[in-house]
């Protein structure tokens, strides 16, 4: 199958305008996101390409603060998958967790092992808010075992296989507004061997039970993070802990505001090259 690579380039650019735009153009069909600054570049089959949608939607997106435009190239078939692998290495989280491909072979042993095949898929483990969340998981181990836990944004599902590692409470919800995030999940969870332990489901936080889930993981970005922070309160039980990410250090202050006001308190935060995670606890009752 040939794909199309859509290169959106965005003026000025910045990783919080990119994650506008891949918002804006997700019910589009693309199926593959990659941030290459200053562009933003999107994958979609060529059969299922609509130029004058995308034109439409590019066009009705608020840009303030920046803009955009963009150019088109075909992937041929017989690159893909040799582009994929050439780029995607294994990676290992405090000598404790690995996320690699099934293609990666003579690795040393690690804890908890995740298989993600890149194919034309997102979410490999390499972004630093990934890497803060497992973090803060693998700080929480013993706290993860049988409890309730709800992976919300869950891309290929890394969070939510890891949390079934941990041995967290059946089943393991992972939610995600993007279907070919959600067969992306139920694919790497049936890999994992974990596909009887994790529930995917497609859609937004309004899919968030009240009072239900003893952890939520929330890596997503700032702006729906703020938005959907008294929806994540409401899905907690009383002491139930918020672990967030995708945003920088500069927004934590921002978030925290919000958060105490929805009844959550800091317990902990972590940083990567500027990235930043929060940990929060659901105040008793």
């Amino acid at each position: 199958m040939e794909y199309i690579e859509v290169s959106i380039e965005i003026t000025p650019f910045q990783d919080e305008f990119a994650e506008i735009v891949t918002a804006e153009i997700s019910d589009l069909g693309f199926e593959s996101y990659l941030t290459e600054e200053p562009y933003l570049k999107a994958y979609i089959p060529r059969d299922q390409f609509n130029e004058p949608h995308l034109k439409t939607v590019l066009s009705l997106i608020p840009q303030t603060g920046f803009t955009v435009r963009y150019s088109l190239s075909l992937i041929p078939e017989r690159n893909w998958n040799a582009l994929w692998e050439s780029s995607f290495e294994p990676v290992v989280i405090d000598g404790k967790c690995t996320v690699k491909a099934s293609f990666h072979k003579g690795l040393p042993r690690t804890k908890y092992t995740i298989v993600i095949d890149p194919k034309m898929a997102f979410g490999t483990g390499h972004h630093q808010t990934t890497t803060l969340i497992i973090r803060s998981m693998l700080a929480h181990e013993k706290d993860i075992r049988g409890i309730q836990v709800l992976d919300m944004g869950c891309g290929t599902g890394i969070l939510s296989i890891l949390a079934a590692k941990m041995k967290a409470a059946v089943p393991v919800h992972a939610i995600d507004i993007d279907p070919v995030a959600v067969r992306s999940a139920r694919e790497n969870a049936l890999r994992n061997r974990t596909g009887d332990r994790i529930r995917t489901l497609c859609g937004d936080a309004s899919l968030i039970q009240a009072g239900k889930y003893d952890l939520i993981l929330a890596n997503i970005n700032r702006n729906i993070i703020l938005e959907d922070l008294s929806t994540y309160t409401r899905g907690l039980r009383p002491g139930g802990r918020l672990i967030c990410s995708g945003f920088y250090e500069e927004d934590c202050a921002m978030i925290e505001a919000e958060a105490q006001r929805q009844g959550l308190e800091p317990e902990s935060s972590d940083s990567l090259e500027r990235w930043a995670t929060l940990t929060f606890c659901k105040r008793s009752l």
